[in-house]
């Protein structure tokens, strides 16, 4: 059985793996030069590799305001069955909409993104 800290780890998880495919569907696009330079000039990526890039910003952002509601719940010893659900809401919401994002579905990947975000939102809600 998992647990919320646990499904923190796995999100981080995928997060390394969006940033892997990110770079993979960059490199075709502006070469490897231009990955290892310091990125002075800026260079929009089209396609599946600017999905990839706005998801992982996104994924990063979602991150930053997942954890802390984890990490509250878990210092105040106040994790639930409800908190649990609304982690794994937020995990398999994150993994669907990474992959609407990449596949270019518009209005399923908002759906996946507002089930996360209210998923996250209600975790603070728990914590107060």
């Amino acid at each position: 059985m998992y647990s919320e800290l646990s499904i923190l780890a796995l999100y981080g998880l995928l997060l390394i793996v969006i940033l892997i495919v990110q770079v993979t569907l960059a490199l075709p696009q502006v070469g490897l030069a231009y990955l290892a330079s310091p990125r002075d000039t800026e260079v929009k990526l089209t396609g599946t590799a600017g999905r990839s890039l706005r998801c992982l910003n996104n994924s990063v952002t979602a991150m930053a305001l997942f954890a802390p509601a984890i990490l509250i719940l878990q210092a105040q010893s106040t994790m639930t069955a409800t908190t649990l659900l609304m982690a794994q809401i937020f995990l398999v919401a994150r993994l669907a909409y990474w992959i609407l994002y990449l596949v270019g579905i518009p209005w399923l990947r908002t759906a996946a993104w507002a089930c996360g975000f209210l998923a996250t939102a209600y975790l603070y809600i728990l914590a107060l």
